[in-house]
């Protein structure tokens, strides 16, 4: 455990700025460099393989001390949000040169493993989820899956088992919820993935309505199909919420808000997507049917086709968009328009 810092003028400033976000490591710029300090040192030093070292801190004190070059900042940012950091990036808002006083200081971007338009972080073959749980009354679960780097949302409600199944398709890197649910969360939906929680007020009817339509500058939901469905409400509105929260305001490539029409999917749990290899192999080296038949050339492509086999859909006739037409995956695949333009011909 690191020792109490000591408030000099500039570890004042820090200790203003950490407690903005308290529980993400804060990137604190100082000259050409990014310092941690304290505990997020002990944590960053760890994480990034770098050097742990102590700064003079009040009369006969230290603080620990860790940082990096200012140029690699987009060298080390991915490693700490891939390690299931959040991390708030502390700048200097003025030129050092032009004052004779402390330097200003802000943090201008709060990046987190569900949150994140980084291309170093970024994987542009798979779509990168914030999702959202909100739980309502008896069974009834609302979830809300964001990728604020595509600008699709999309949103449900149903039992645990479905939601269960859409956060296994889905694999989101950050899930949020309310303040107080972790037990809830955990009993049903394991400890797999990355969470944080947010206050009760962010999960009431009112305040995700408002933040919606504010968003998307209608008067009501009925347009996007989600005006009788309370859960999906909140649970959307609480991702728009989060937006605010880690000062990602340019999100205007939002445009739109769709339901999961949970009769149209084949609901696959997470055993069966698992044991038929579907999107990953189950043995070290071997190769998953989407290793297999992916052949697109584009991003939006790759993430498409992923998302379907994860998902997929029924057919009219009513078997499964993935085994329709006979059987022939690949002419389940090159039959639908959408991925025409994704995809590689090869002879």
């Amino acid at each position: 455990m690191a020792k109490e810092i000591v408030e000099t003028p500039l570890m004042k400033q820090y200790i203003e700025m950490k407690a903005k976000h308290p529980d993400a490591i804060l990137l604190f710029r100082v000259g050409d460099f990014y310092e941690t300090f304290s505990d997020d040192a002990l944590v960053a030093s760890e994480i990034l393989g770098i050097t742990l070292t102590r700064r003079a801190n009040g009369a006969a004190q230290y603080v620990e001390l860790a940082g990096f070059p200012h140029h690699a900042l987009d060298t080390y940012l991915p490693k700490l949000v891939r390690a299931g950091k959040r991390v708030a990036i502390c700048e200097q808002l003025e030129d050092p040169k032009l004052t004779k006083k402390l330097v200003k200081r802000g943090i201008t971007e709060l990046v987190t493993p569900g949150v994140s338009i980084n291309d170093n972080i970024l994987d542009h073959r798979e779509n990168n989820f914030l999702a959202g749980v909100h739980f309502g009354k008896g069974n009834k679960v609302g979830v809300a899956f964001l990728d604020i780097s595509t600008g699709e949302f999309l949103t449900a409600e149903g039992d645990f088992d479905y939601v269960d199944k859409l956060l296994g398709n889905f694999s989101p890197k950050e899930v949020l919820f309310e303040r107080t649910k972790r037990k809830l969360f955990e009993e049903h939906f394991g400890s797999r993935f990355f969470t944080f929680e947010l206050d009760d007020w962010v999960y009431t009817e009112d305040a995700a309505s408002d933040r919606l339509l504010r968003h998307f500058e209608t008067k009501n939901l009925k347009g996007f199909g989600i005006h009788n469905m309370p859960n999906a409400i909140i649970a959307a509105g609480s991702l728009l919420h989060y937006l605010d929260i880690t000062q990602h305001t340019q999100i205007s490539h939002i445009t739109s808000l769709s339901r999961i029409e949970e009769e149209r999917y084949v609901r696959l749990d997470k055993f069966t997507v698992r044991s038929l290899e579907l999107l990953s192999p189950m043995n070290e080296g071997g190769k998953s049917l989407l290793d297999v038949i992916d052949r697109t050339v584009t991003p939006m492509g790759a993430r498409m086709l992923k998302r379907r086999y994860g998902t997929p859909h029924f057919e009219s006739s009513g078997g499964a968009y993935f085994a329709s037409r006979g059987g022939s995956v690949e002419s389940g695949i090159v039959g639908d328009r959408a991925y025409q333009g994704c995809l590689r011909a090869e002879r």
